[in-house]
Order: C-alpha cells, then sequence, then structure tokens
C-alpha cells in the first residue's frame, strides 16, 4: 500500500481493524486553536486526523502487525490534491538550482530518502519531501501545503549554500537562519507601521497592548483589522500543543495595505507566500545575515491568541516579554 493509496474515505460501519492507526500525539490536537486557522485543507485535515487517533483508544492502545505506514504521508497528499482541486491552483514545484529542474512536491515515506542523502538535496532533486508519522511532520507538510513557495525558496538557498559550503558540521549563518524561521518562525502582516516597528523595537505595548483594537480575530470575520499573526514554523505548531507563556516565535513582519485584510483566507494565505517568499529572498541574500534579523515576538501575546492576554498584567512578565535592544547582527 502506498502513500496516495490510504482508506481514507471509510464507510460510517468501518472498525479499526479496518483502518490505519495514528496514536494518541495526534487525539492532542486542538485543531480550533487561533493559530491552526490559516492552515490550507484545515477542515479535511482536522476531520481525517481525528477520526484515524480516534481509533487508537478503540484498539486500547495497541498497533496492529499489519498497520500500514506513511499514513501522515497520505493524509498530506490527499489534502495536497484537494487544494488543488478546490482552489484551482497550479501544482506547487521546487524552485530550480543547479543542475535541478523544478520538481513537482509530493510526501513520501521517509525510507524513501538514500542514506547518505541530505534532506534538502532530496527534495531538490526528486520533489519527494520524506515524511515520518509524527507530529512533527504533520506540522511541516501542512506548512507546505500553506506556503509551498517559501518553503521551496527556503530549500533553494539550503541548495545554495550547499553548493557553495558543503555539508559541515556547522550549516553557517544562512542556513541557520533558514532553519529557525522554517521551525520556529511567525508572520506579523500589518498595514499599521507603528505596529510593525513596535515589534521590531521590543515595544509590546505599541504592537501588543495599546493596539489590540486593530488586531485580526481568527475565528471572526474583521474587515477593519490591521494585524494578524500566522506561525510558519512547524516546531513550534508542535510545541503549542501544550501552550506555554514564554514560547517565542522568530518573525518577520511584512507590510500590506488594508485591502489585504478584505481578502478570504485562501487569498489572503496566497499572497503571503508570495510576499514572504520575496521577503526571505532578499534577507538571505544580506551580507551578514544571521537569525538575529528575526524579530522575537512571545506568540501568547499575540491578541486573541489566548484569554489570559485579554487583560494587560499578562504583559508585566519581564522574563517573557523584555526590553531588549535591537542591536546590528553581525556575520
Amino acid at each position: 500500500m502506498t502513500a496516495t493509496d490510504l482508506p481514507f474515505k471509510t464507510p460510517s460501519h468501518a472498525s479499526f481493524n479496518d483502518l490505519p492507526i495514528l496514536d494518541n500525539q495526534f487525539a492532542d490536537i486542538d485543531w480550533q486553536a487561533p493559530w491552526l486557522c490559516h492552515l490550507n485543507q484545515l477542515d479535511y485535515l482536522s476531520k481525517t486526523v481525528h477520526h484515524l487517533s480516534s481509533f487508537y483508544e478503540e484498539s486500547n492502545g495497541e498497533i496492529r502487525d499489519d498497520q500500514p505506514i506513511d499514513i501522515v504521508a497520505g493524509i498530506l497528499n490527499n489534502a495536497l490534491h484537494l487544494h488543488q482541486k478546490n482552489v484551482q491552483v497550479d501544482v506547487p514545484t521546487t524552485k530550480p538550482t543547479q543542475g535541478n529542474q523544478a520538481q513537482t512536491l509530493t510526501f513520501v515515506s521517509q525510507n524513501a530518502l538514500p542514506e547518505g542523502d541530505a534532506y534538502e538535496s532530496f527534495i531538490a532533486k526528486t520533489g519527494n519531501i520524506p515524511t515520518r508519522d509524527n507530529l512533527h511532520d504533520l506540522f511541516n507538510g501542512s506548512i507546505w501545503l500553506t506556503f509551498p513557495k517559501t518553503k521551496a525558496l527556503l530549500n533553494y538557498h539550503h541548495m545554495l549554500e550547499i553548493a557553495a559550503q558543503g555539508i559541515g558540521e556547522r550549516r553557517g549563518r544562512v542556513r541557520d537562519t533558514i532553519t529557525v524561521f522554517d521551525e520556529n518562525g511567525a508572520i506579523l502582516v500589518t498595514s499599521d507601521r507603528g505596529i510593525g516597528e513596535g515589534l521590531k523595537a521590543f515595544d509590546w505595548q505599541a504592537s501588543l497592548v495599546t493596539s489590540r483594537a486593530q488586531w485580526d480575530n481568527p475565528t471572526q470575520v474583521n474587515r477593519h483589522a490591521q494585524a494578524a499573526v500566522y506561525i510558519f514554523g512547524h516546531a513550534l505548531l508542535e510545541q503549542l500543543i501544550q501552550p506555554r507563556k514564554p514560547l517565542c516565535a522568530h518573525s518577520l513582519v511584512i507590510y500590506v495595505t488594508q485591502d489585504f485584510f478584505v481578502l478570504p483566507l485562501s487569498e489572503r494565505m496566497a499572497y503571503l507566500d508570495d510576499a514572504l517568499a520575496q521577503q526571505m529572498n532578499e534577507v538571505l541574500c544580506q551580507d551578514g545575515v544571521t537569525p538575529r534579523h528575526l524579530s522575537p515576538l512571545p506568540i501568547l501575546g499575540v491578541p486573541h491568541f489566548c484569554s489570559e492576554n485579554e487583560h494587560t498584567h499578562f504583559y508585566d512578565d519581564p522574563y517573557v516579554f523584555r526590553s531588549g535592544r535591537r542591536q546590528k547582527a553581525k556575520g
């Protein structure tokens, strides 16, 4: 059975003996969390993962010997095909590098990655994204679904650095920056420069508190909003399974016109993917770029991301909301 052949569309009378099973780590996902609302094919992902993880309890916490592999890869491939069908978008591809043409993206088993091949090189050469049956790779795939151009752009810059520097014990400053954003990144999108500049200056009052009424609520349509945060880092999404106040994202600010917040969510994400890919390209091409070019953002301080931040004293914690000083990044 291949990843794309998994029987996710099942009759209501099917039992866990007929289905693949996802263990209880997947049952812990709160698919209604505000930081997941922007993910493409969220409805399909949430229903399918919930359905398959519910059979873990029915099986008394046991995984069958004949359990199919590559369940998460199958879910992601189905979501990818649904998105192409429903939104009529082009098939996502890699970004060509030296000696590698653009390749159509597909999620495959981690076992498809040949021993000794670098993960990024394998994606660039084949378009195949090695995927394990765990939360980390489920969220990684969901970001590929939502920001395919940006993810391809990051892989492209990995390849440029590998071609120039080879693969050693240390990744170097460019690949470090890519990795930090890929794992832990977030995007502040705003039409108010004061909010964006406030974040960069560690001015939490200006960026998050006094501007609260201007912030988009992910669960309610607000065409008058002027700021929103969308998470890019898949490791950050995994950590938010159990939210903790100290969790801090590494963010970029993208300025938009007010028209952005009038767009339907799918159009927002398509626009943002283009804009983010362009901005990340500019950032990674800078001399001396390091992860310090990314602005710290205590993620639970984002308005509407948790109920506790409705109270201004939430932001009085100096351990989380630090009065840092932006210094020029050094290579």
